[in-house]
């Protein structure tokens, strides 16, 4: 058996994992997941218990019971570099045992559902909408670092996609995953199913000219028209793919259900979305 070294997996002096602090027994096996710390509070006003409420950096989490099942709300900031971190982490307080650095002889299957919000991109994705991604499209580039990748991507997606938005190979190349169908299905069956974009960054990296101006500044256009199949972009976002990638690697199930604050067709956006993610919250705390 393999021995983690200290370097590779940095283990607290109170025995919690490097960034999140969460220690073993702090963590259900079912998780909400959300960029704004905010949102962890908001999610857990709506527990019946509060076993433990931790919070380092970016990094909010609460354990608690919602009407029988016990669930883990947590944080993981901007971006898909902070997924990266987050992931890995989960699985390691789950999968690794913390005194010995080996891997637990029984794997643990995590259950995760980010909460997110996001532009939508087509008509049919209006403001006030909730986008399931069901299919991802990674710019990010951090699941190009693993092995095994392309046991998860769907290879002619990626190359049809390149092909047609004439891919700058100065970018990281992109990937596409999906989610896990089961979820989709059981957290998602009324909503919208579509494929979303994990952009880099919010601004160049998804379109957004403010005053420096973009290398591809056609490339929003091109992916608004892009079909695949019956597929079509439906949303940016900067999580679901590296989320949905590493989770199929790892063996974990996970999703990412995003409410539309922002119409880029339109050029429309609603900056008072409080109700619209509270109501989405609640309908994943009734269906992980």
């Amino acid at each position: 058996m393999r021995i983690i070294p200290d370097s590779e997996l940095i283990i607290n002096s109170d025995g919690s994992v490097f960034h999140l602090h969460l220690k073993p027994e702090q963590l259900s096996d079912k998780i909400i997941m959300m960029g704004d710390p905010d949102r962890v509070s908001l999610t857990a006003s709506f527990f019946d218990s509060v076993e433990c409420d931790i919070q380092s950096r970016e990094f909010h989490t609460i354990t608690g019971t919602y009407k029988g099942k016990r669930i883990t709300a947590l944080s993981h900031g901007i971006g898909p570099d902070n997924i990266d971190i987050v992931i890995t982490e989960l699985d390691a307080l789950a999968n690794i045992d913390f005194k010995t650095r080996e891997v637990k002889k029984d794997f643990k299957q995590l259950t995760m559902v980010r909460v997110g919000t996001s532009g939508g991109l087509q008509p049919h994705c209006p403001i006030g909408s909730y986008v399931v991604a069901a299919k991802s499209i990674g710019f990010d580039g951090v699941l190009n670092y693993y092995a095994n990748r392309d046991k998860v991507t769907l290879a002619d997606f990626e190359d049809t996609f390149k092909k047609y938005v004439g891919w700058n190979p100065q970018h990281c190349a992109p990937y596409v995953v999906k989610a896990d169908e089961e979820l989709v299905e059981r957290i998602g069956h009324d909503m919208i199913k579509g494929v979303t974009i994990s952009a880099i960054g919010f601004y160049g990296p998804q379109g957004r000219y403010v005053r420096m101006p973009l290398a591809n500044p056609d490339l929003n256009s091109k992916i608004e028209s892009f079909r695949f199949g019956e597929d079509s972009i439906t949303n940016y976002e900067m999580e679901s793919a590296p989320l949905a990638g590493m989770s199929r690697l790892m063996g974990h199930k996970a999703m990412t259900v995003c409410t539309i604050i922002a119409n880029r067709l339109a050029g429309e956006s609603n900056s008072n979305y409080k109700g619209s993610i509270e109501d989405l919250i609640k309908k994943v705390l009734e269906r992980i």
